[in-house]
């Protein structure tokens, strides 16, 4: 199936499939994309659902993430994931691009690009990766102002509301917070850079919301498993800038190689083949489409002549 044909195409809203599968038992693990390539190699690995981080796409893009990423470079992305994986996509919408209006906006646009949920966060501009240090919060009361706004202009979207408030108002004053922002029409709470066990569990405890961890990788949180996370009580756990992280040390390997070597040769057994991009991709079902097109066969693999 291609995103040129309908075959298997489902006309339920993303935001909606969303729910459904984090209503379903156990947790839901969600990977995050960076693209669309990244998207379909998860889609095909067996994860249902997957996540757009701020950090991952400000880092593809060359920049820092300190809310400098511009909307419509946000929906481009998403509306390629979106369309590419037929997945539900949860986006990183960092504090919502300003205010009220602001949000009501990007919580359209990110509808109109194929978004299943936004996840907003209680930082001020500039924010930062909630696992820095010296994070400047908004008020309890703005951030849940912002939240209500969302959820007056999403038609199926799902609002996430994320805290950062733990690093510095504790545990106590995240789930206050958190609290306010379930009130406010929050349908899911992100509660941001965590740092042990009895802190999820004691924030399980106290909030009555489907729940979504971060395991990020450096960060403030303890290496734990999906498993871990489900038993802490959460419902969600993402995993945001693995694929970049692992893409990013791979093509620094590979040049690394190409200007000692003048050559990719030692790279190759690392090396997704063309076989196999084009299968990810879909290569002969778009050619398919058109009956002017003849059917591709790659080159053979000349690894197995070794």
């Amino acid at each position: 199936m291609t995103w040129l044909d309908n075959d298997g195409y489902d006309p339920t809203p993303a935001g909606e499939r969303l729910a459904r599968l984090w209503r379903e038992p156990g947790i839901l693990q969600i990977p995050g994309a960076h693209n669309a390539l990244a998207g379909l190699l998860a889609k095909r690995a067996g994860f249902r659902a997957l996540y757009l981080s701020g950090a991952a796409l400000s880092a593809s893009l060359g920049l820092a993430d300190l809310g400098i990423i511009g909307l419509d470079e946000l929906c481009l992305f998403t509306r390629t994931i979106a369309r590419a994986t037929a997945l539900p996509v949860i986006v990183d919408g960092d504090t919502g691009y300003g205010g009220i209006l602001n949000v009501m906006r990007l919580v359209r646009e990110l509808e109109d690009a194929g978004a299943a949920a936004v996840q907003i966060e209680d930082q001020s501009l500039p924010k930062k990766c909630g696992h820095l240090n010296d994070k400047r919060l908004a008020g309890a009361d703005e951030m849940a102002a912002k939240v209500a706004a969302a959820v007056r202009a999403r038609r199926h979207l799902r609002i996430i509301a994320r805290t950062d408030a733990a690093a510095e108002e504790g545990i106590d004053g995240a789930i206050t917070r958190a609290r306010l922002y379930r009130a406010a029409g929050a349908d899911a709470i992100f509660p941001e850079a965590l740092t042990s066990a009895q802190m999820f569990r004691e924030f399980a405890r106290a909030l009555d919301a489907p729940l979504l961890a971060n395991m990020t990788e450096f960060g403030r949180t303890p290496y734990f498993t999906a498993a871990e996370f489900e038993n802490f009580g959460f419902k969600m756990v993402i995993w945001p800038v693995s694929s970049l992280r692992v893409e990013g040390a791979a093509v620094r390997d590979l040049y690394s190689t190409l200007m000692r070597d003048g050559s990719a040769a030692a790279m190759l057994e690392r090396m997704q083949t063309r076989t196999e991009l084009y299968d990810t991709i879909g290569y002969n079902e778009y050619e398919a489409l058109d009956a002017s097109i003849a059917k591709s066969v790659p080159p053979p693999d000349r690894r197995a002549r070794k």
